[in-house]
């Protein structure tokens, strides 16, 4: 079984750098994930992401991505993320 997390794009690599990476928020921490597998998507900061291994495998919309959140913090427990603070 494979274990998406999600993730929200801060900031995305400008040209000449990687440009496959993105500073993506994760549960509160800031990362770099790689989002070339979604070249085609047009992301831009603010975009959700489900993430594996480091690897941006889909662009989700917000209900989506809380959704996820929601059901990981019920499944493992946790409080609530900095996500739910954004919408406050």
């Amino acid at each position: 079984m494979c274990l998406g997390i999600v993730g929200r794009i801060v900031t995305l690599a400008a040209e000449g750098d990687h440009p496959d990476l993105a500073r993506v928020e994760v549960a509160g921490l800031t990362r770099n994930i790689n989002v070339g597998i979604l070249r085609d998507e047009k992301l831009v900061p603010g975009d959700w992401i489900l993430i594996h291994a480091g690897f941006a495998m889909e662009k989700i919309d917000e209900q989506t991505a809380r959704n996820q959140m929601s059901a990981l913090r019920d499944y493992t427990g946790g409080d609530e993320d900095s996500a739910d603070e954004d919408a406050s």
